[in-house]
């Protein structure tokens, strides 16, 4: 029963297809009609309750299907009139007795009228503003997309929202072309309708006066009668069905349905039915004019009108003392989904005061968004993937000038502007102090002022760098995002790094995860180069490399190894200047008790070394970085490629920002110069 149940439209479909061929009794014939009105009176019905036109986005294919069944109707009451004498059911009968009401001319030319206003009016409006809206619903796609992807970038929405916003769009597209091509049907259906009312008539009093033996008037009579009604029956679910047409294609800019977007907009303005019903009873005054009815029409306007003013000024005042009055916490957490709000946490967050408001406010001027679309696209570009996107939010807990960065919901650093001002770092000594407000540069700790725009220009002709609040902010954000880079690359951004990259390589990408490697232990080592600032958008060189030594190397950690020892091109361009590197090596006696300390435990290694051991290398780095700091950008340590990773490990503890290299990851033709030496003694 229940497949019986879901193949019900393709048995109706080809029992439609019967229909023109088999015969059916005047009985039979009733039952279908009164099917066909009923379902015809439930698509316009639908058609005015929906919201948006893609609620209904079936309606070409029932276009198509209800045009069939009065197609395969017409024909069935055309065998049935032309056959059996006029007689083709109750129905039929019904409605041309009334419409006739014994005069089969004035019956006869008021079912034209209706033919007629349903062909030239109704359909061929409905499918003008159908090849209307296919066409520019098509036209309209490009700048769609686009503003898709610019919210996308903006962090105003999320991948999954584009991604439904994109797919509706599509959804559109695709409905309205098909609205475009199912709307002929329609039309082919009225001309046919048109033609078959002409062959019923004249073909019935042929068949009348030859075959029977009936007068002209009885014969004239019979078959007008059963025309007109075989006409009215079919044509009025045809002039539903073509009025739900023009509804659905009409309904683009509709919020609601058709009945609450009808009474909100003609009762939005009074004072329109107020002047209506004015002139109303100002043309009762015109002799000759129905002056009671124009009185009655005129004054329940008026009345309308008034009772709609009182109640519209009410609503509003109590709209008025509802936003007075804000919302108490216990109400708004009522709502069970304003309390899971609390416990989503964010990739990443930048909360603010009260007074840096204004510079992430688009309607007031702020510019903060646009800044982190391109520092996402700059990020994109140096380290090979997309950041997620970056949530803004005030905090009436802050101080009025001060922002708190966080990742997954914990804060990270916080730091203090002055929106009205601007930072002034002094970075030659100059001896011209500067009128301004002493403080420390957030990002890097660097003495500076708060000043004035009256004392810019001053301040630049004596050497200061100047700093918007705007920028220190963005800086301060992209030095964390550098930080914590691999705990931003999850597995979600893994996911979008390996589908955008199977538009160029999908063989390689197919043959490596999940053949070599599972999608974790990449995301692993990705994370890995992340960790150190080692850029991921060679993915040709990353993924071949691991497909070779992935089956044979389950460390992830030495499998990482390689992977930048494949990526010496990037790493030199890093770190070297003009083809030097100046370096910090690393004893041969140290190098070889740390190899030989190595302890492996399952599917990874560490150093395992006593306290004393592991104190003297701490206190010979942090020596030799103090002796070196003033002198060298970066404190770059070099090593073997076997103790690179442990010895990095080693140190990260105390000396985060110490770039350990190993001989494997410099080019060749690069002159070392080796500045320092780490050792025991």
């Amino acid at each position: 029963m229940r497949k019986i149940f879901d193949n019900i439209l393709t048995i109706f479909v080809m029992c439609i297809i019967f229909l023109i061929v088999v015969p059916i009794s005047p009985a039979v014939l009733d039952v279908l009609i009164i099917i066909n009105i009923a379902l015809s009176m439930i698509v316009m019905l639908i058609t005015m309750y929906i919201k948006e036109a893609l609620e209904f986005s079936i309606f070409p294919s029932v276009l198509l299907i209800t045009t069939l069944f009065r197609v395969a109707l017409n024909v069935s009451s055309a065998r049935l009139i032309l056959g059996n004498g006029g007689e083709a059911g109750k129905v039929i009968e019904a409605f041309g007795s009334f419409v006739i009401s014994g005069n089969a001319v004035v019956g006869f030319i008021i079912f034209l009228i209706i033919i007629i206003v349903q062909f030239i009016v109704i359909t061929k409006g409905s499918e003008r503003v159908a090849e209307v809206a296919a066409r520019f619903t098509l036209d309209a796609m490009p700048g769609k997309q686009m503003a898709i992807d610019a919210d996308l970038n903006s962090g105003l929405i999320s991948d999954e929202m584009a991604k439904e916003r994109r797919l509706k769009i599509q959804r559109e597209s695709d409905f309205y072309g098909s609205m475009d091509g199912a709307t002929k049907f329609v039309k082919g259906d009225a001309i046919v309708s048109i033609l078959i009312v002409f062959i019923n008539s004249i073909g019935g009093i042929i068949i009348g006066m030859v075959q029977g033996d009936k007068e002209f008037s009885e014969v004239l009579s019979i078959y007008i009668t059963a025309t007109v009604g075989d006409g009215l029956v079919l044509q009025i679910p045809a002039l539903m069905i073509s009025t739900a047409t023009g509804m659905i294609v009409t309904r683009a800019a509709s919020v609601n349905d058709l009945g609450t977007d009808f009474k909100t907009q003609f009762l939005s303005y009074p004072t329109v039915i107020m002047i209506t019903g004015g002139i109303l009873l100002a043309l009762s005054l015109i002799p000759a004019f129905p002056t009671l009815i124009l009185v009655i029409i005129g004054a329940v306007l008026l009345l309308g009108t008034y009772s709609l003013s009182k109640r519209k000024a009410r609503k509003a005042k109590v709209t008025e003392n509802a936003e007075d009055l804000p919302m108490s916490e216990t109400e708004f957490y009522k709502n069970s989904d304003n309390i899971y709000s609390l416990i989503t946490t964010e990739p990443i967050e930048v909360e603010f005061g009260y007074s840096l408001v204004p510079l992430v406010d688009e309607s007031k001027g702020g510019n903060f968004l646009n800044r982190v679309v391109m520092l996402r696209r700059q990020y994109a570009e140096e380290m090979g993937f997309v950041i997620p996107t970056v949530r803004l939010r005030d905090n009436a807990e802050l101080g009025i000038s001060q922002y708190v960065i966080k990742i997954k919901g914990e804060a990270i650093v916080s730091g203090e502007v002055l929106a009205d001002r601007l930072l002034a770092m002094n970075q030659t000594d100059s001896a011209e102090e500067i009128e301004g407000i002493e403080t420390i540069e957030p990002v890097f700790k660097i003495p500076a002022k708060w000043i004035t725009e009256d004392n810019r220009e001053r301040a630049m002709m004596n050497g200061y760098t100047i700093i918007d609040p705007l920028s220190v902010i963005i800086t301060h954000l992209s030095e964390v995002i550098k930080t914590h880079s691999d705990e931003l690359f999850g597995r979600k951004e893994l996911s979008t790094l390996l589908d955008n990259y199977k538009k160029f390589n999908k063989e390689l990408v197919e043959d490596t995860v999940p053949g070599a490697i599972s999608m974790v232990s990449l995301q692993r080592v990705l994370c890995n180069l992340l960790s150190e600032q080692i850029p991921i958008r060679d993915l040709t060189t990353i993924l071949e490399t691991i497909s070779e030594y992935a089956p044979t190397i389950k460390d992830l950690d030495i499998l990482t190894e390689y992977v930048r020892q494949s990526l010496k091109r990037t790493i030199t361009r890093m770190y070297v200047r003009d083809n030097t590197i100046k370096v910090i090596t690393v004893n041969p006696d140290l190098e070889n008790l740390l190899m030989n300390n190595i302890k492996k435990s399952g599917n990874t290694s560490y150093v395992s070394l006593d306290p004393d051991t592991m104190q003297k290398i701490i206190t010979s780095q942090i020596r030799e970085e103090k002796r070196l700091k003033d002198s060298l950008d970066d404190i770059i340590v070099l090593t073997s490629p076997v103790v690179r990773f442990y010895y990095k490990r080693l140190i990260n503890q105390f000396s985060s920002q110490t770039i350990v290299l190993s001989f494997n990851e410099i080019s060749s033709d690069t002159n070392v110069q080796a500045v320092g030496t780490i050792s025991l003694t």
